[in-house]
């Protein structure tokens, strides 16, 4: 089945749950389907994030039938850092960046918020806020939920071709130092997804893990990547050389892999054996947005378990939302199959087995990040 035919029928079958008003949309009910002339909404985001079929159907052009307000979705983040290099100069100096909502991994939020770059949430106007899992309420990285709302959660964990593998099945990050993959190996940009997976397969815990720890982490990448281990350092780009068959393996987000081996079942996704890193992305406001309103708006709309659920059925990470997986198993096939899913909806036995990278202080996070930058290139 390809992953259109796959998304289009579960889409389907949640179009008629939405109908049948099972879960229906407070937004919709709110604020009908009235024209909001001149007004634009402007996300910048990771690649594949969202639903974008059946034409007509999807998240965003319901939430442009609901409001009258389009929305610019703008693939724009590869990397944290790199976008964080790309957005500093304007907000550093005071001007607004082309972007209302903008989408960075949970631990750039406590330092957007420092600098004084972003808005706080308009969470008055977001009553479905309401509908955050409990366990995502008051995070870590914004205990006063002033300054961001969960987009999506995920684990990071490896990915593998089998085609380049040779058949050969990958379960720990010991394999990817495996000589029979010497010049087909990928990590990640992202520096606490690819040492954190490394520390757990030393035997460290992240959550508690010191610098000293992270820096062997870096020490055996390095003397990798001088062997000829690794072919290259990514971002979100990694994907095109996974499904081409340049990385036989590779640090991954599950979702990523969960959406592209609908057209490619070579691709595999697992949770090391070791243990695999947890973490969310968020919905922050960067500071100058105006239209908080049309803000508002679309994260009230994301946040109705319905169109929560439309999203996860398409990319395949945990939703933030609670009710997304009755939803789910109101839309019958492929729908109530993804709501068994441990993936989606991890068991207890899978989350014992996933861990969140702890806080750095401002020193730990320069000293870390100026080796393992000059490691990756990034």
């Amino acid at each position: 089945m390809t992953l259109h035919t796959s998304r289009r029928r579960f889409l389907g079958g949640l179009a008629a749950v939405a109908a049948g008003g099972v879960f229906a949309p407070s937004l919709l009910t709110a604020c009908g389907n009235d024209a909001v002339g001149g007004r634009r909404l402007r996300v910048a985001t990771w690649p594949i994030y969202i639903d974008v079929e059946p034409e007509g159907e999807a998240t965003l052009d319901l939430f442009e039938k609901a409001t009258g307000i389009p929305v610019d979705w703008n693939e724009d983040i590869n990397d944290n850092l790199e976008y964080f290099a790309k957005i500093q100069p304007t907000l550093s100096a005071g001007k607004t960046i082309r972007a209302d909502i903008i989408t960075p991994t949970y631990w750039l939020v406590p330092r957007l918020a420092d600098l004084g770059w972003l808005e706080p949430l308009p969470i008055d106007a977001i009553p479905n806020a309401k509908n955050l899992l409990p366990g995502l309420q008051r995070p870590t990285w914004d205990p006063e939920g002033r300054w961001s709302l969960p987009w999506q959660t995920g684990t990071t964990g490896i990915a593998y071709n089998r085609k380049a593998t040779g058949g050969k099945e990958i379960r720990s990050m010991d394999d990817l130092f495996h000589p029979d993959l010497a010049g087909k190996v990928g990590f990640l940009t992202e520096m606490r997804d690819t040492l954190g997976l490394l520390m757990l397969a030393d035997g460290k815990n992240p959550e508690t893990a010191s610098v000293a720890d992270a820096e062997r982490a870096i020490e055996r990448l390095r003397k990798a990547k001088s062997d000829g281990q690794i072919r290259k350092f990514t971002g979100n780009d990694y994907q095109d050389e996974l499904t081409k068959g340049s990385f036989a393996a590779c640090v991954a987000w599950s979702g990523d892999i969960a959406q592209l081996a609908l057209e490619n079942p070579d691709l595999a996704y697992v949770v090391p054996d070791e243990g695999g890193m947890k973490w969310a992305d968020a919905m922050v406001i960067p500071k100058g947005t105006t239209d908080l309103d049309a803000v508002a708006k679309f994260m009230d709309f994301v946040y109705d378990p319905t169109n929560a659920a439309r999203i996860t059925a398409s990319v395949q990470y945990i939703s933030p939302v609670q009710g997304v997986r009755e939803a789910l198993r109101a839309a019958g096939g492929d729908g109530a199959a993804l709501a068994d899913s441990t993936a989606l909806f991890p068991d207890a036995a899978t989350e014992k087995r996933l861990y969140t990278f702890r806080s750095l202080s401002e020193d730990e996070e320069s000293r870390l990040s100026e080796a393992f930058s000059k490691l990756t290139g990034s």
